[in-house]
């Protein structure tokens, strides 16, 4: 008895290491909350374990929307294997757009950084988080990491896998850049920014599935789609470039997650700038191939000239008509036989 209580235990501990966010310190009261401290949260090794359960259970609610949600509608709607994947990818990703939108904004809301968007670089570095903010990022990074193994279970073609592992990488990359570089508030705020804009898009492809003469929703997408580019560069320009550029304190120091110097500074606007460059060029290509289709669709057919034989094949179908085509009667004989003398 004593053992096996010695085993509870220590599976209890362990298992509170991958579910519960670890590394939260209480901040004492201060003027503005008197009444009550604070619970923060900062980042460690411990994180790994706490992302690797979510991403088990990212990849349970995908198998549960797949299995109870699309399967259901593409039986109905009898879509071919090009179709039937397609639909399941803007299916799965437009309700994790929306959901993370949704729950972003809130973030956004509650800690008052709309109103405030001075907060995106003052009092940097933002090494302690709410419980709201870290676990937006837990959820984020166990979410990109579950679509790696997706890609097997839904039997991804051959031919995707570069284009789904390219865009994997850069949700990982810089959803893990913002939170190792305790630039989570700019990172929450382009993320939302980005998942509205992606929606819209996922959502506007589940109604074209439907329907394939909807087009308005392309339309408005590709609209926010530019300018949400020009506002994710604007805001990391501001935030990067001048806010923490004037800042006082521009000392590396691991131990207090104080990441702005000048190099790090470049690489993060480098990485966003390439990153929108890379997606620009990514929806125009998109854009002129919509434009030659929609083109290719419209162009009235190309009327073909007949063709002209030459040589005795010619000469021959002059004699039987014009231009090769034989007359009425000329195909049984050009002309009048002479009968045989009996």
């Amino acid at each position: 008895d004593v053992c096996c209580a010695f085993c509870l235990q220590i599976t209890a501990k362990a298992a509170i290491v991958f579910v519960a966010l670890q590394y939260n310190v209480t901040q004492p009261a201060t003027e503005e909350q008197a009444t009550e401290s604070a619970s923060l949260y900062y980042y460690g090794f411990k994180d790994l374990a706490t992302v690797f359960f979510y991403m088990l259970v990212a990849i349970i609610v995908h198998a549960i929307i797949q299995e109870y949600v699309l399967d259901k509608i593409n039986r109905r709607m009898h879509f071919s294997k090009t179709k039937h994947s397609k639909f399941n990818e803007s299916g799965q990703l437009s309700a994790f757009y929306f959901l993370a939108c949704i729950w972003g904004t809130f973030i956004l809301i509650s800690e008052n950084y709309i109103s405030d968007p001075t907060i995106l670089w003052r009092a940097y570095p933002h090494n302690l988080m709410t419980f709201q903010m870290k676990f937006f990022y837990i959820s984020q990074l166990a979410y990109w990491l579950h679509a790696l193994p997706e890609l097997y279970f839904q039997k991804t073609k051959k031919e995707d896998i570069p284009r789904q592992l390219v865009y994997i990488g850069l949700y990982l990359f810089h959803i893990a850049g913002a939170y190792l570089l305790n630039l989570n508030h700019l990172g929450l705020v382009l993320l939302v920014l980005h998942y509205f804009v992606e929606f819209l898009f996922h959502i506007s492809r589940l109604f074209y599935f439907s329907d394939e003469k909807y087009q308005k929703g392309f339309s408005l997408w590709a609209v926010l789609f530019v300018l949400g580019r020009l506002l994710t560069l604007i805001l990391s320009v501001l935030t990067v470039g001048f806010g923490l550029a004037r800042a006082e304190n521009q000392k590396l120091d691991f131990s207090t997650g104080n990441f702005n110097v000048l190099a790090v500074r470049i690489a993060v606007l480098a990485s966003i700038c390439i990153t929108q460059a890379f997606m620009m060029w990514k929806f125009i290509n998109f854009q002129l191939r919509r434009w030659r289709e929609h083109s290719a669709f419209q162009a009235p057919p190309v009327k073909r000239k007949p063709a002209v034989t030459k040589g005795r094949s010619s000469r021959k179908g002059t004699e039987n008509g014009v231009n090769g085509a034989v007359t009425s009667n000329g195909a049984d004989s050009p002309r009048n036989r002479k009968e045989k003398s009996s």
